[in-house]
C-alpha cells in the first residue's frame, strides 16, 4: 500500500509539474505574443509618420494652367473655326474655374468634381467642334498657309491638354481620390513606377509615387505623336476609348493639314 501510494504520490507529482511547465509556457508565449504586437505597431507607427512626412498632396496648379493654355489656343484660331463670339469660350472657362478652385480650398470635393467634369466637357465640346469646322472649310480654300498652320498647330496642342485633363481627372477615381491614399497601387495606366519592386522603391524613395498631371501630360502627348502610350500600358475600356479619340482627332488635324499641303504645292 505504501508502495502504491508512494507510486500514486509520485504520479501526482508528475501531473502538477507538466501543468505548471505548461502554465509557464503559456504565459512565455502570451508574452512573447504581446510584445511582437506591441513592437509591430511601434514599427507601423514609425512607418506611417515617416510616410506621412514624405506624402505630398497632388498639386492643382498644373491642371489650372492647362486650361488656361486651351483658352489661349482658342483665341488663336481664325474665326471661322470658333462658335460664338470669341470671348465667349474664355469667358466661360474663367467663370467656371473660379467656383473650381474655391470649391477645393474650401474642401467641398463633389461640388469641386462636377465643376471639373463641367470644365472639361466644355473644353472638348469646343475643340471637336472646331476640328469639325476645319474639315468642313478645307475645300472652300478660305485660309491662307499661315493661318491654316496656326489653326492646325493650336488644335493639335489643345488635342493633347484636353485629353490630359480628362486622364488626370478620372483615373483612380480623380486628384481627390488619389490623395487619400498612401501610394498609387493600382489605374488605369501601368507607369512604370508601380512595376517597380519594394526594395527599389524603397532605394529610391519611391514608395509613395503617385502620378500627377505632368505624368498625365506625358502620356497625352505620347499619343498624339506616336499614337501608342509607349511605356504606359493602359488597362481599363474607358481608357482604351479615350486614347482611340485622342489618336483619332491628332490623326485628323494631320491629315488636313497635310491634304492642304499638297494642294498648295
Amino acid at each position: 500500500m505504501q508502495k502504491s501510494t508512494s507510486g500514486q504520490f509520485h504520479a501526482g507529482t508528475s501531473i502538477r509539474e507538466l501543468l505548471e511547465c505548461y502554465q509557464k509556457g503559456s504565459q512565455l508565449v502570451n508574452h512573447f505574443r504581446q510584445s511582437w504586437k506591441v513592437e509591430t505597431k511601434r514599427l507601423v507607427r514609425e512607418h506611417t509618420s515617416n510616410a506621412s512626412e514624405r506624402w505630398d498632396p497632388e498639386p492643382r496648379w498644373p491642371a489650372l494652367i492647362a486650361i488656361l493654355a486651351v483658352g489661349g489656343l482658342y483665341l488663336a484660331l481664325p474665326s471661322n473655326l470658333t462658335v460664338g463670339p470669341r470671348w465667349l469660350f474664355p469667358g466661360c472657362i474663367i467663370t467656371l474655374l473660379i467656383p473650381t478652385v474655391i470649391s477645393h480650398r474650401t474642401g467641398k470635393h463633389n461640388l469641386n468634381k462636377l465643376f471639373g467634369f463641367t470644365v472639361s466637357g466644355l473644353v472638348t465640346a469646343a475643340m471637336i467642334a472646331s476640328v469639325a469646322l476645319l474639315i468642313r472649310a478645307l475645300p472652300s480654300h478660305r485660309e491662307s498657309p499661315t493661318e491654316l498652320l496656326i489653326s492646325a498647330a493650336s488644335l493639335w496642342f489643345t488635342n493633347i491638354l484636353v485629353f490630359a485633363l480628362w486622364y488626370w481627372r478620372l483615373d483612380a477615381g480623380g486628384p481627390h481620390r488619389r490623395d487619400s491614399r498612401a501610394g498609387h497601387p493600382d489605374g488605369a495606366f501601368l507607369f512604370p513606377q508601380m512595376t517597380m519592386s519594394p526594395n527599389t522603391k524603397a532605394a529610391g524613395r519611391q514608395e509613395l509615387w503617385t502620378p500627377n498631371f505632368v505624368d498625365y501630360l506625358f502620356l497625352a502627348f505620347n499619343t498624339s505623336t506616336a499614337f501608342s502610350p509607349t511605356d504606359v500600358p493602359v488597362l481599363a475600356r474607358w481608357a482604351k476609348v479615350l486614347m482611340v479619340l485622342q489618336a483619332l482627332i491628332s490623326l485628323t488635324v494631320l491629315a488636313v493639314l497635310a491634304a492642304r499641303a499638297v494642294n498648295i504645292l
